[in-house]
């Protein structure tokens, strides 16, 4: 049975997902305001019309006293789950140099190593936090408005069949997602494989993996490719805006260009100048 958690501790979590940095910053700035209002005196005013005035006063008063203890350390927490988390994903991908590594680890974990094996490949990366090994989509990857969906299974001995695939497929189609990724351990059966033809879902079993891995060890966290996509870039030929998007099939597989965000009614791609 799973163990119910707090709202504080749900809070904590929901919190831990951004950067501890900014985390770090929130917990400063929450003392420094709210230890200003803690020491602010509450004044009596004259008049009938500030009854509520006079009211709510102590009310701030008594948030803010209290406010300047619990909201830093909710703050605080966050910024260490945030910071823990962080370094646990760079041990994963230092720690899994091979196949083998990779089938030992737990679910979790699994999908820990997954998550910012895409993150360094310029995605944004949203954990679906709280699900058991076989819970649904693991991962919701962005890049720029485009969302792709990430199905991981850490099995060791069973092969991959068409019945997850076809699940993810439902789910991309009722989120609109416009592709999706299921990443395994182990292998795919070959129905698995046909299936997955012409739906924009990417299969990739354990050799494939352990090459990615390679690759972004060798290789500095990439900037999110949603932060490009401010940078006034236009489309010549239909004006819309350019974002940033990786070849995933052909003999550009795994390079970064430029796509018009209009696709796929406009196909217009440019070179990435370094």
């Amino acid at each position: 049975m799973a163990r119910r958690t707090s709202i504080l501790e749900d809070l904590i979590e929901m919190l831990s997902f951004l950067p501890w940095k900014l985390c770090l910053s929130f917990a400063v700035l929450s003392f420094l305001y709210l230890h200003y209002l803690a020491g602010l005196a509450v004044t009596a005013k004259a008049g009938a019309t500030q009854i509520s005035a006079l009211a709510a006063a102590p009310l701030r008063h008594v948030f803010a006293l209290f406010g300047q203890i619990i909201m830093p350390f909710i703050f605080g927490m966050a910024a260490l789950n945030s910071f823990l988390r962080r370094r646990k994903r760079n041990q994963l991908i230092d720690q899994a140099k091979v196949s083998g590594l990779v089938k030992d680890m737990t679910w979790r974990e699994f999908e820990v190593l997954v998550g910012e094996i895409f993150r360094r490949k310029g995605f944004s990366v949203k954990e679906n936090s709280g699900k058991g090994p076989d819970g649904g989509v693991d991962l919701v990857l962005y890049q720029g408005a485009e969302k792709y969906l990430v199905q991981c299974k850490q099995w060791q001995a069973l092969k991959v069949g068409v019945k997850v695939l076809r699940e993810l497929y439902g789910v991309m189609a009722a989120t609109g997602a416009v592709g999706g990724f299921v990443v395994t351990s182990g292998e795919f059966t070959p129905e698995a494989g046909s299936f997955a033809q012409g739906k924009n879902i990417e299969l990739i079993a354990g050799p494939e993996l352990t090459r990615m891995i390679r690759e972004v060890k060798s290789s500095q966290p990439v900037v999110a490719s949603s932060q490009f996509a401010t940078q006034g870039k236009q489309c010549p030929k239909c004006g819309k805006e350019m974002v940033l998007r990786i070849a995933r099939q052909g003999a550009n597989a795994g390079q970064k260009f430029w796509g018009c965000k209009g696709f796929p009614q406009c196909r217009t791609t440019l070179a990435l100048i370094k």
